[in-house]
């Protein structure tokens, strides 16, 4: 949906409806992408994105994991869609942005758009560990929103110990987050694969850990964090990871929209 694709003769293209990703995880290749939209127009790319955007997309074999509200910014949407590889990625989203619903509608959706080229590559940081989406049914146009926080956490890492921060999120830092109540959704780390689709560009100089946390509510996210704050160990981890980061962590809280697979 990037605003850089706004010209460009139609390609006729005809891909399969769906893409083989691993059963264990949504997909071996995610974008999370953060837009910043012009004040107001949140919900119009929501409404448009819902009812035009999902099954076009999924039709050229990507798949839209989730997709959301961030609670701290009224003008950003923050969404993760997923891909088989990056061929299939470069494949996928040839296909829709140069095929007829995106060319119907780019005008207004672009003109809801500030920024949309805060985009992340990711992986799963191992296996298992992506988005869980087999079995799950898209809600339907008008079912009302889940009203569960998911929080995602990005870190900011150094190159040389990304492996080694993950490999210690995985064993000392995942168990104790759920024990304190968080439900791991995901956890992914940065794609070095190149850009096969260099019209949507990515951020190619970070390297992130980044994970995906339900709560039922806001309340037990401050329960959550209280726990953890009076947590000797939990302090411990945080300043050991502190020694890997490039700086500090972001924490986006976020809102599935109504039709987000993940909520």
């Amino acid at each position: 949906m990037s605003r850089r694709i706004l010209s460009g003769a139609a390609l006729a293209c005809a891909l399969s409806s769906s893409a083989a990703m691993a059963a264990q995880d949504c997909c071996p290749i995610v974008e999370l992408r953060q837009y910043t939209m012009y004040p107001g127009k949140r919900d119009e790319l929501i409404s448009l994105f819902e009812d035009r955007f999902i099954e076009s997309q999924e039709a050229t074999g990507m798949r839209i994991a989730a997709t959301f509200r961030d609670l701290a910014d009224p003008d950003r949407f923050v969404w993760v869609r997923g891909f088989a590889d990056m061929q299939k990625r470069h494949d996928a989203l040839t296909a829709f942005y140069y095929g007829p619903v995106w060319q119907a509608n780019r005008n207004q959706a672009n003109a809801t758009l500030a920024d949309n080229d805060n985009v992340l590559l990711l992986h799963p940081a191992f296996a298992g560990s992506g988005f869980a989406l087999d079995g799950l049914a898209r809600p339907a146009r008008g079912d009302i929103a889940a009203s569960r926080l998911v929080v995602a956490t990005i870190y900011y890492l150094r190159e040389d110990t990304l492996a080694e921060f993950a490999a210690a999120f995985r064993r000392e830092m995942a168990p104790l987050l759920e024990g304190r109540g968080a439900r791991i959704l995901a956890q992914y780390v940065t794609d070095r694969s190149r850009n096969t689709f260099e019209r949507l560009p990515v951020r190619e100089k970070e390297n992130v850990f980044v994970s995906f946390a339900a709560f039922d509510d806001a309340d037990a996210y401050d329960r959550h964090l209280k726990a953890l704050a009076a947590d000797q160990r939990w302090r411990a981890m945080q300043a050991a990871a502190a020694a890997r980061m490039e700086g500090a962590p972001q924490t986006l809280r976020l809102a599935p929209t109504p039709r987000s697979l993940v909520r």
